[in-house]
């Protein structure tokens, strides 16, 4: 029996929305497959005290050597997923479904001379028309409301005869939910269009009868036949409610496979979802590197030759739609390439509205996952880390492996709230608790090189000062940015029991600083280092554009293969250090979207300032009040009111009004 934790996912891997999953065992069979409304808690749940499993699940999560999983737009979506998928697998650990009994069908038999509306379970039956899988409580009540509006007999063949010879209908007859064809109340013919009415709407077909339902609810209005109007009203909203189809059940009649990509410069993961019938009957998934640079037109070429190329003559493998995110460069091509295979016509497209384009956001949604989940294994895997800094060893000629990395990345809007970001990642993984923020002004604000020099310098300025243990001050880079000086550090014989002080938070240099651009960046991260005089970092660039990599005083950039682990471990890092630039900018930018009358004025932060604004009412008060009336406000002294004062007439004196950008709004009254 294998142990659960050998092939226990993560618990950050495993999404949180709807899904089914499979469990299999060590020859890949599937030996269960369940349904959750969030796979997160419900997979956690398999891995927990194996004493407190039930002894079927218990065997279960024992004798399977690996979980997967898909995610669905809705529950309702995993029912009928999970549903298909049993019937396809069928898993010896379901035992609940492979008894006598199944999920109900709603079925027409159009084969008898008055067909029926009943609800049906088991193998298929000649002449019988099947609508599908519901719940059972779900069925029953669309049954009962779809009689009201489509009085198909329902009964049994027994209770049919009785009321045949009698001449009494039953009760459905008597509270009009069956036409009684029974006792001749409608023929043969109209009953038999009544059935095919029925199917028509479950089929589908549900606008024209909404909207003769319509037409005869306002031709009651016109009559003044208000509760016949009443009634028609909620036939409508019932019907309205029944026809509410989710995008993984399509018609009976669709055959396609729906293929979604998700991809990174590097990287696609991508996912096929094949119907047949109307129902997801396989999932196909797999993660391709980029070896070289292709477009998703490109990508979807490749894939479609990749997938059908050896399927000639097999209509099954090959349905009459394949849609894709984006068309291929040639589709008529492709189509009658595919038509070819197939033995007769393709139809290769990109699904625009409806329910294909929902199952089709479905797919793309699980290709994403599959992607992120493809992308933390990698991240996690040990083995991997480490022939990733090997390589970047190797490949950039450093005496030692970077165990630790650091990139710098800056970010603005036009020039304004410039801001610059550190990340950290030692041995492969990142050292969030070592990011850091930087706020940048002045007139390194106004260039991008000229920014990056001063984020290095600052970082590297505190790297010079912490490594000294007792220091007269301390640079110290504060969430805001700004450096700060602290207190020194208490003496060695202060220290409680005269233990050496701690080094700083900027003690450790890293072995690789990695800057987001080009040969300019280099260039500048570099000057920063030489005019701190420290020559045991190595920096290099990573360009986006190209994904090169550049080297200081080096006219041509290192190119490292596309599917290099290296490669890789520098993508993420700038794409981290570009996240945590872009999230400080949005944060500064938000705050400066308001501007007030009283920014500005040094010493009053936020609670004096609302103090203020309760004492006077209104800034125009305030400027017009003296430094005295000022200092009656608590909390503020004499020479934070006179610098109040003198920050308001100057304010006054330039006519500026303190305005809301957003909105537009003046703030002073």
């Amino acid at each position: 029996m294998a142990d659960p934790a050998s092939y226990r996912p993560r618990t950050g891997e495993i999404p949180t929305e709807p899904g089914v999953y499979r469990f299999r065992d060590q020859h890949g069979r599937v030996i269960y497959v369940g349904k959750a409304k969030s796979l997160r808690s419900r997979l956690n749940s398999y891995f927990a005290n194996p004493a407190g499993l039930t002894p079927k699940t218990y065997a279960m999560v024992h004798a399977a050597s690996s979980v997967e999983w898909t995610v669905v737009g809705s529950e309702l979506e995993s029912l009928q997923l999970e549903y298909t998928w049993i019937k396809e697998f069928k898993p010896r650990y379901n035992v609940v479904f492979r008894d006598d009994k199944s999920y109900p069908y709603l079925a027409v038999t159009l084969g008898e001379k008055f067909p029926r509306v009943q609800v049906m379970r088991g193998e298929r039956r000649k002449g019988t028309k099947y609508f599908g899988p519901y719940t059972a409580g779900a069925i029953r009540e669309t049954m009962d409301t779809l009689l009201r509006v489509f009085p198909v007999r329902s009964c049994s063949a027994g209770v049919f005869r009785r009321a045949e010879a009698s001449g009494r209908p039953c009760l459905l007859g008597y509270i009009d939910k069956c036409s009684a064809p029974c006792v001749g109340r409608i023929s043969e013919e109209d009953h038999r269009a009544l059935a095919e009415d029925f199917c028509s709407f479950m089929g589908g077909e549900a606008g024209r009868f909404l909207r003769r339902l319509e037409r005869d609810m306002k031709d009651a209005v016109a009559e003044l036949n208000y509760e016949q109007a009443a009634r028609i009203r909620d036939d409508i909203a019932a019907m309205r409610k029944v026809f509410e189809r989710n995008a993984v059940v399509l018609a009976d009649t669709t055959d396609a496979d729906l293929f979604a990509i998700h991809e990174d410069e590097l990287e696609a993961s991508v996912q096929v979802f094949r119907v047949r019938g109307g129902r997801i009957r396989s999932q196909q998934g797999w993660v391709v590197e980029k070896v070289e640079d292709t477009t998703p037109a490109d990508l979807v070429e490749h894939l479609l030759q990749q997938a059908y190329g050896e399927e000639a003559g097999n209509t099954d493998r090959i349905p009459r739609e394949v849609l894709v995110p984006v068309l291929p460069p040639e589709p008529a091509q492709l189509a009658e390439w595919l038509s070819g295979l197939r033995g007769s016509r393709v139809d290769v497209r990109v699904p625009q509205r409806g329910d294909k384009a929902q199952l089709m956001e479905t797919v793309r949604t699980n290709a994403e996952q599959a992607l992120k989940l493809h992308k933390t294994r990698r991240a996690g895997d040990i083995t991997t880390r480490s022939l990733a800094i090997q390589e970047l060893q190797e490949a950039l000629e450093l005496d030692e492996p970077p165990l630790r990395i650091e990139c710098f990345d800056i970010s603005h809007v036009q020039g304004t709230n410039v801001v610059g970001s550190m990340v950290v990642v030692e041995d492969g993984l990142p050292r969030k608790s070592e990011y850091r923020k930087f706020t940048i002004t002045g007139a390194a604000a106004h260039d991008d090189t000229a920014a990056m020099d001063d984020v290095l310098t600052r970082r590297f300025r505190a790297y010079l000062r912490d490594r000294v243990h007792v220091p007269e001050t301390i640079g110290r880079v504060d969430d805001g940015g700004a450096e700060a000086a602290e207190p020194a550090a208490a003496a060695p014989e202060e220290a409680v029991l005269g233990a050496p002080p701690q080094p700083g938070k900027f003690a450790y240099p890293p072995n690789l600083v990695v800057v987001d651009g080009g040969k300019p960046q280099v260039a500048a991260a570099q000057r920063a280092l030489d005019a701190l005089g420290i020559t045991e970092v190595r920096v290099v660039g990573l360009a986006k554009r190209l994904e090169e990599v550049w080297l200081p005083d080096s006219d041509f950039p290192v190119i490292l293969p596309r599917a290099s682990q290296g490669l890789y471990l520098l993508q993420r890092i700038r794409d981290e250090a570009h996240r945590f630039a872009i999230t400080f900018h949005r944060q500064r930018r938000g705050k400066a979207m308001t501007a007030s009358a009283l920014d500005g004025v040094p010493g009053l932060g936020e609670s004096k300032r609302k103090a203020l604004l309760s004492h006077f009412g209104s800034v125009k008060k305030m400027r017009a009040a003296t430094v005295e009336e000022l200092c009656e406000v608590k909390g503020i002294g004499t020479v934070l009111a006179t610098a109040i004062h003198a920050h308001l007439t100057r304010a006054s004196a330039d006519e500026v009004p303190a305005v809301n950008y957003t909105t537009g709004e003046i703030l002073e009254p």
